[in-house]
């Protein structure tokens, strides 16, 4: 059951104010005036931020991943034959189930064992087995984990690669099953013509995929196999070929922010205001403005709105900082703030951040 997190005494900030207090909008703050502008513009108490989602339930979803786990493969089965050919939503949805699987398979197998050339449950079977082998591995830094993990991790992703080929045989004209095999390219290090034959599968079936590219721009990080520049350009590639409600535009952003954690001596202040990085963050506004107009309850506007309201804190555009933290508020299991660290210290980055924001837009509007 999901949960939402309390947080018990938040005394010093973490993350961004580990490395630098923001220094403009009037100085020092204090915690009190953080808490009451937080309050006076409705926006929730830490202890009720939820840490383990990015926007608030579904009830469908949720009767529908109840009835998995209570082993009715069927419901799940219809789940992700329901998404039809909306690629992005078949991709979310595989998603949710490949999360479960890696809790218990049981209802997974009983599936494969009925029938054993269903896409759906290939796809999610080649997805589940990536999870689990992220979930050995865990999210700590390559220094921080051990050769059994690392073990553990390959071992896994080995068998997930034979998987992925499974379900790319029967995927037809679906791109999920070469989705899924993105982060397997990272783990197991693809050369990159390798990785680009994933890609061109992709794109051929569905060009504007928005998870795909995001997944794609992690592989051409520094981090994994690939370097600042190269993710910076394949982000502003791709974001130039998007259109308005698309949401292609925040893949810059992304890029940007990555640059951001891997060099812990850059001034936040500085950098985050460079003319490009502001011409960035202005078309994603016009971006996810389109994405809302189309469909409010597009699932895939919270996540770009979050990094939208980091960067305009950081810009020092409060007004429309906290225009977009309104829109979020409550669930905050994304970027950047699931770069944070724990789940007390995403809280603290999060509640600094909007909460800044909140008491600038007060001050200029004479109400502290």
């Amino acid at each position: 059951m999901d949960r939402i997190l309390p947080v018990i005494g938040i005394l010093v900030g973490v993350y961004f104010w580990y490395r630098r207090r923001k220094a403009s909008g009037g100085g020092r703050v204090r915690n009190g005036d953080l808490a009451k502008a937080a309050a006076q513009l409705g926006f929730l108490p830490a202890e009720q931020l939820d840490t383990e989602r990015y926007r608030a339930p579904e009830p469908h979803t949720t009767a529908v991943l109840d009835a998995v786990r209570a082993g009715n493969w069927q419901v799940g089965a219809q789940y992700l034959a329901e998404a039809g050919r909306d690629w992005q939503e078949r991709d979310r949805r595989s998603s949710l189930l490949a999360q479960e699987a890696v809790k218990d398979d049981s209802w997974l197998l009983a599936w494969r064992t009925a029938y054993p050339q269903d896409p759906g449950a290939a796809l999610v079977h080649a997805e589940s087995l990536i999870d689990l082998a992220w979930e050995i591995r865990g999210s700590a830094q390559a220094k921080h984990t051990t050769q059994e993990q690392f073990a553990g991790f390959h071992r896994v992703l080995d068998q997930a690669r034979e998987a992925c080929a499974q379900a790319q045989a029967m995927a037809g004209d679906d791109p999920c099953p070469f989705i899924v095999e993105l982060p397997l390219a990272m783990g197991l290090g693809y050369p990159r013509a390798a990785f680009e034959e994933i890609w061109n599968e992709i794109v051929k079936r569905d060009p504007y995929h928005l998870a795909a590219h995001t997944a794609a721009l992690q592989y051409w990080c520094a981090k994994w196999r690939g370097s600042h520049e190269l993710a910076e350009s394949f982000a502003r590639t791709a974001a130039a070929k998007g259109t308005p409600g698309q949401l292609l535009s925040v893949l810059p952003l992304y890029a940007y922010f990555e640059y951001e954690i891997a060099h812990d001596d850059l001034d936040e202040d500085e950098y985050y205001k460079r003319p490009e990085i502001v011409a960035a963050v202005d078309a994603a506004l016009v971006d996810v403005a389109a994405a809302a107009a189309a469909n409010p309850d597009d699932w895939r506007i919270p996540g770009v709105r979050h990094i939208l309201a980091s960067l305009l804190f950081w810009q020092d555009r409060y007004e429309a900082a906290v225009e977009q933290f309104r829109l979020v508020d409550g669930y905050i299991d994304t970027e950047p703030w699931s770069y944070a660290g724990d789940r007390d210290d995403m809280i603290e980055s999060y509640v600094r951040a909007r909460d800044y924001s909140a008491v600038q837009v007060l001050k200029a509007r004479g109400g502290i």
